[in-house]
């Protein structure tokens, strides 16, 4: 079962706002000067203020998120917690994701977070790879936006450490997207597209107006546009900007101290 953090906040911040209006406005003025104030909304005075700080700051400005699985190694690992800026394609209403002011668009390279179109209850994050209008195809692991190939500069063999330890003799290498580099892996001997893909990429595809294709840098273990299609501007929920915790329990000493702080490029 999902756990809509979203929704139960919004609840908290409206109830604990409405008990202490209501006691503010009718109750203390019929319980008299110097009456005990009940428990109740003792309880909503002091915790309305820190609801509603912390509702404004998830929805408008940063949210964190963890990263619970390896498609965007080796730039994000398993176990690292993340900032997404919210505003940074628009500020929309908390549950109703509804945008009330637009601000920028996703452009080539940003790493977002956004909510599944297959199922908007999850969240996903992957690299945003081809804008509306864009032309992609993906062969022989390299990606080409409008007939270009996207250059890659080897850099050796990834050797990873606690949960990404399996993904350890996959070849890492520096891509060159919209020229700002990144880090991607894959696998030789892997097929272009991930097994269990059920939308295969048959060529090239055009992305629609409104909608973005979107990749993980573990490019031979990541279910993303090769696999069901694309992402609907209005499923974006924010661009990754940093890493404030990593904890891995199968990793030695669990945290990677070395971890925190680092932007996300």
């Amino acid at each position: 079962m999902n756990f809509d953090f979203p929704t139960i906040l919004v609840l908290l911040t409206f109830a604990t706002g409405l008990l202490w209006l209501l006691d503010l406005l009718i109750y203390r003025r019929k319980r008299g000067e110097g009456a005990k104030e009940p428990f109740v909304f003792e309880v909503s005075r002091g915790f309305f203020p820190v609801f509603l700080i912390v509702l404004l700051l998830r929805s408008f400005l940063v949210e964190p998120f963890r990263i619970p699985s390896g498609s965007m190694m080796p730039t994000l690992l398993i176990g690292d917690f993340i900032l997404v800026n919210k505003y940074a394609y628009g500020l929309r209403l908390p549950v109703l994701e509804k945008k009330v002011l637009a601000v920028g668009e996703p452009e080539r390279g940003d790493v977002v977070v956004f909510r599944f179109p297959e199922n908007p209850r999850i969240d996903y994050i992957k690299r945003v790879i081809g804008l509306p209008g864009d032309r992609i195809d993906y062969r022989n692991k390299t990606v080409y936006v409008n007939g270009a190939a996207l250059p890659q500069t080897p850099q050796g063999v990834y050797e990873g450490e606690g949960s990404g330890d399996r993904f350890s003799g996959y070849l890492r290498g520096s891509e060159n997207l919209g020229g700002t580099e990144h880090d991607v892996m894959i696998h030789p001997l892997a097929p272009d597209l991930v097994p269990g893909c059920r939308i295969l990429m048959d060529g090239p595809v055009t992305v629609p107006e409104g909608w973005y294709f979107v990749m993980g840098d573990n490019r031979d273990n990541s279910n993303d546009s090769r696999c069901w299609g694309m992402v609907p501007e209005a499923n974006l929920r924010g661009r990754a900007i940093a890493i404030w915790m990593n904890w891995d329990w199968q990793r030695p000493g669990v945290i990677d101290w070395r971890r925190i702080g680092r932007g996300i490029e």
